[in-house]
Formats: C-alpha cells, sequence, structure tokens
C-alpha cells in the first residue's frame, strides 16, 4: 500500500514557506525603500552644492575668469573640503580642467596630468543634448569607487531685458560634475541585511518550533482517532474516544461525532442481532408445529380421527409462515434503495372506506360499531395510492383484530395547515406507556409472549412507520382508559 503524505510534515513545509515568503516580501520592500531614502538624501545634497558651485563658475565665465585658473580650482578645493565631495569641471569637448575630491582615482592621476584626462564622452553627448546625467558610476574609472554623481551645465550669464536680472545664456561652456561616495550606503544596507537575516533566521527557528508544537497537537488527536477507527473495524465495537470529549475546538467536536457514529452503528448491530434472533425465532415457531403436526400423522402418533384437525393447524401454521415472508419481501422491497416515492393526487377519503369495505367480514364477525367521521367532498392528498392503500389496511386490520367484541371502531379526517391527519382506533386493551416507544419496532408486539395473536408477525406497524418516513410523513399512538388511537398525517394538494 502506498504511503501517504504526512499531514505533520505537510502543515509545517506550508506555514513555513508562508513564513519565508512574508521574510522575503517585507526584506525586500524595506531594503527598497531604505535604498531609495538613502539616494534620495544624496542626490538633493548634490544638486544643492551642485547648484552653489555652478552658480559661482557661472558668474567666473562671465567675468572673463578661465575654468582653470587659480582663484576658480581654490574656490573648488575649498567647496570639495567644505562639502565632502568630489568635483571635475571639463570644457565642452570633455577635457578636464579641474578636479578635486577623495574619490579621485589617485593612480589614474599619478599616470598622467590632469590635462590629459577627459570625461567619458557619452556623458558629454547627453549634456550637449540637453539632457542632464545622475546615477551611481565610477565614471570611466576617474573615481576610485563607486559614487552618486550629478552634472550642471557652464555657460556665461546675461542680463534679462525685462527684468535686468543676470540669467544663464544658455550656451554650453563647460561641464560641473559633483559626485559623493555611495559606499556607505551600501555599507548600511549590508549591515542592515546582516541584521535582518539573523533576525530572521532568530524568527524562522521560533516559528518551526511554535509551529511544529501547534501541528503536532493537532495531528496526534487525529492519529489516535485513526487508531480507534481501525479497532471498531476490526470487530471492537465497544471502543469509544474519551481523551478529546473535553476539548472545546474542532477536534472535540469530531471525537463527539465519532463517539456518536459508533453508539449509531452498535445500536444498528444491536438491531441486526434481534432481527437475526426475531426471524429464527418467527419461522421457527410454525416449522416445529408443522414437522410435529406431520411427524405424528406418519408414525400414528396422532389418530385417524384427528387427522383433519391436525391438517388444518399445519395449513394455518403454513399460512403463516407465508405471511412471514410476505411481509419479509415487502420490508426489504420498502428499504431498498432504489425504491423510488411515486406522487401523484388520490382521494384519501376514498382509499380509507375502500379499505374498510374489504374488512367487512372481520367487522361483522367481531359485530363492531364503526363510526366515521370523514369531510363531506375529496380530500386530495399528495403520495402513492398504493403505498397509503397498505398503510390503511395495516392499521386497520391491526384495529379490527385488537378490538373487543362488539367494540367501537372510529375512522377520522381533518385537515389543518396543509396536512390531512387521519386517524384510526379502536376500543380495547390499553398498549402500556412502555410499549408505546417500541410499538413501531421490527417484531415486537404488546403480548411480550407472542402467543395472543398467533397470526401476528410484528412487522405490520413497521411497514407503515417505514412507508411514512419515505414521505416525510408523521404518526402518533394514544393508548387510553380502553381506547388506542393512530394518527398519520398526508400532505394536501
Amino acid at each position: 500500500m502506498k504511503r501517504t503524505k504526512s499531514m505533520y510534515l505537510r502543515q509545517v513545509t506550508v506555514m513555513l514557506g508562508l513564513i519565508i515568503l512574508c521574510m522575503v516580501l517585507l526584506g525586500a520592500g524595506f531594503f527598497s525603500l531604505s535604498y531609495r531614502h538613502q539616494l534620495e538624501e544624496i542626490q538633493t545634497t548634490l544638486d544643492r552644492n551642485a547648484g552653489f558651485i555652478s552658480s559661482y563658475a557661472n558668474a567666473a565665465i562671465t567675468k572673463g575668469d578661465s575654468l582653470s585658473g587659480e582663484d576658480f580650482i581654490n574656490y573648488i578645493y575649498s567647496a570639495v573640503r567644505l562639502t565632502d565631495t568630489t568635483v571635475l569641471v571639463c570644457n565642452t569637448k570633455g577635457q578636464i580642467l579641474c578636479a578635486a575630491g577623495v574619490n579621485l582615482n589617485e593612480d589614474l592621476l599619478n599616470s598622467s596630468t590632469i590635462a590629459d584626462l577627459s570625461v567619458p564622452s557619452w556623458a558629454v553627448n547627453q549634456l550637449l543634448n540637453g539632457k542632464p546625467y545622475s546615477g551611481v558610476t565610477t565614471f570611466g574609472q576617474l573615481l576610485s569607487s563607486k559614487c552618486y554623481l550629478t552634472s550642471e551645465v557652464l555657460s556665461p550669464l546675461v542680463q534679462d531685458r525685462v527684468s535686468g536680472e543676470l540669467i544663464s545664456s544658455g550656451i554650453p561652456t563647460g561641464f560641473l560634475f559633483v559626485a559623493a561616495d555611495a559606499t556607505s550606503v551600501l555599507d548600511f544596507l549590508e549591515n542592515t541585511f546582516q541584521l535582518f537575516f539573523i533576525t530572521a533566521v532568530a524568527v524562522l527557528l521560533i516559528s518551526l518550533v511554535i509551529c511544529s508544537i501547534t501541528v503536532q497537537r493537532m495531528v496526534d488527536p487525529l492519529k489516535g482517532m485513526c487508531a480507534f477507527a481501525h479497532k471498531f473495524a476490526h470487530g471492537e465495537v465497544d471502543t469509544r474516544i474519551t481523551e478529546y470529549t473535553n476539548r472545546k475546538d474542532e477536534i472535540g467536536e469530531l471525537a463527539i461525532a465519532f463517539n456518536a457514529m459508533a453508539d449509531s452503528l452498535a445500536q444498528a448491530e444491536q438491531k441486526r442481532s434481534e432481527f437475526v434472533a426475531n426471524v429464527s425465532h418467527e419461522l421457527k415457531t410454525p416449522m416445529t408445529t408443522i414437522a410435529g403436526f406431520a411427524d405424528g400423522i406418519l408414525d400414528g402418533t396422532i389418530p385417524p380421527e384427528k387427522e383433519r384437525e391436525s391438517l388444518q393447524v399445519i395449513s394455518s401454521e403454513t399460512r403463516r409462515l407465508s405471511r412471514l415472508v410476505r411481509r419479509m419481501l415487502e420490508l426489504s422491497r420498502l428499504q431498498s434503495s432504489e425504491r423510488v416515492a411515486a406522487q401523484e393526487q388520490f382521494d384519501v377519503a376514498e382509499v380509507l372506506l375502500r379499505v374498510l369495505v374489504s374488512l367487512e367480514s372481520k367487522i361483522t364477525e367481531k359485530d363492531l360499531d364503526v363510526q366515521t367521521q370523514l369531510p363531506d367532498g375529496p380530500v386530495m392528498v399528495w403520495g402513492d395510492p398504493d403505498a397509503v392503500t397498505q398503510v390503511c389496511y395495516n392499521l386497520l386490520d391491526n384495529a379490527v383484530k385488537f378490538s373487543s367484541p362488539q367494540g367501537r371502531l372510529t375512522l377520522r379526517i381533518t385537515t389543518k395547515a396543509g396536512k390531512a391527519y387521519i386517524a384510526i382506533g379502536n376500543q380495547g386493551e390499553t398498549i402500556p406507556p412502555q410499549q408505546l416507544t417500541h410499538i413501531f419496532d421490527r417484531f415486537h408486539k404488546a403480548d411480550s409472549s407472542r402467543s395472543t395473536h398467533k397470526d401476528g408477525v410484528g412487522l405490520g406497524l413497521y411497514i407503515v412507520k417505514t412507508i411514512l418516513n419515505t414521505y416525510k410523513e408523521d404518526i402518533t399512538v394514544t393508548s387510553q382508559d380502553g381506547f388506542t388511537e393512530f394518527t398519520f398525517t398526508l400532505s394536501e394538494v
């Protein structure tokens, strides 16, 4: 048999996977926002510093000073020391005129003069096309490490004819590049990532422990119930779950449901055993009688003058045995899953009167007083006429059978709230209250000796109850002061 996957492993894996996914998403969002925030701070500072330096450079150009002059270079060095940045100034061809800052590539500067160095051509072309440049770069190895760099176009100032203020002429004379070290940002992110990773591992380990304990508490009861179910399946019908019934969660509900199912199956098994015992008893009694009288006739124990009487007993017991088998077959048909409850309209009053006429000879034999309370018109109901006929026949036959001679037999039909109530009563012995609760059971007879009415097999009322259950209808019984009445319902049209 193929081993199924462990529910414990599956649940732990899913929960840990969700935790890891949440950690990854949270970390990605946090690092992205942190990195963007740090760069925005650097960009704002660089743009402000570049603006100050470009304003000074533009003013110097307007005065006719050279961007490679001593005064301008001294200003650049002062600005670099104050702002802790790196500054590059070049002409429109990209040739560097001035460079200062801690992030310059010293090896490159030592191997050549400033005049021999140029900024990357793509940066010059981009600025000449009117597109400012900013980003993290080593700027063609001019910088010793990755830096965040921003740019400004240098141009002479002219006087505005309207306002009289000095404004940029828009004619490029050179380019200014200001850079700041980005390694601090990367170091911050690296340190933060290490801290986050350690924290995530700790949280993951704690979650693993808690998840394992929680899932184990869920799985252990299921394993226990599975073991109980295997025991129950192997015939230990007295097995019950007692460990988890006090829990107030779904496990407790499952344990209670399992015990309820076990009780129901145990009751069904008990009823099955009783059913087999009753059938055996009912079959054995007439067969023993038939065999006894037949043997008596064959071996001469019964004298010839009593053979006819003995044959009458054999015939009576044979018919009784036939009725038992017929009832058993009918009961099997009613309980078959293939039985389909037909639904059609019919007059239940007509059915009841037709059954009453069929029992006329038995009623006349006991000289019963028949009293009817039926509506003047038809009482149309839904159901199977044949099945309802059998219900009425069984109830009326029982009423006649258990009526006292010259007693009262009542038939009554009333309607209320969409239901037809059919009541059949008889005057006779009162049924004890303790017997009323079992009167619809299979093979139940009010007399425990089973000898008062030998022609009964104890299945009539059980068949009545089974038929009415098929149509989801009810039947009740009352027995007081020598009067017993059965009342069942049918749905009105």
